[in-house]
């Protein structure tokens, strides 16, 4: 085996889906996300696409036009995505019912909300989860779970806490 190493950071991961339009509309129209269109560096004649939000990026493929190399047992629907942001869980909730976007029931939660799950158009699960910063007795306490969590290699924003 080689010798260890540590990865820094994430450039992107890939998507696959039923249909890059609805893909696109929907992460740009309820995510906020960029979409970028790019060419291919092994073929320039193939146009990509990209979702963009903030230093992440998100290539989409097309369902049984996926880019090689590709996951061994690519599907449309199969990933569970966790997306941060600052905005109130509840405003984020209220825009979702607002725009007819169905949640999807929590369970195990305990207390104020602070994610809200959906499906994207291919049913991937989405949860937009707020991760607070110590400003409040209440959130040194979320700070102290979120320690806890990180200790025991459990993501410090999951909402099992």
């Amino acid at each position: 085996m080689a010798g260890k190493f540590t990865v820094k950071s994430l450039d992107h991961l890939v998507l696959t889906v039923r249909s890059i339009p609805k893909t696109v509309a929907w992460y740009t129209t309820y995510l906020g996300m960029r979409h970028e269109v790019f060419t291919s560096p092994v073929n320039q004649a193939v146009q990509r696409h990209a979702l963009i939000f903030g230093s992440q990026k998100i290539n989409l493929h097309q369902s049984g036009k996926e880019f090689e190399p590709k996951a061994q047992d690519v599907q449309p629907g199969s990933a569970d995505l966790c997306f941060l942001t600052d905005e109130n869980v509840e405003k984020v909730l209220q825009a979702f019912q607002e725009a007819r976007v169905e949640a999807v029931e929590r369970t195990g939660a305990v207390g104020k909300i602070r994610s809200v799950y959906v499906r994207d158009p291919d049913g991937n699960l989405i949860d937009v989860e707020l991760c607070m910063m110590v400003n409040t007795t209440q959130d040194i306490l979320m700070s102290a779970i979120i320690d806890i969590a990180i200790s025991s290699h459990q993501s410090p924003c999951s909402s099992t806490y």
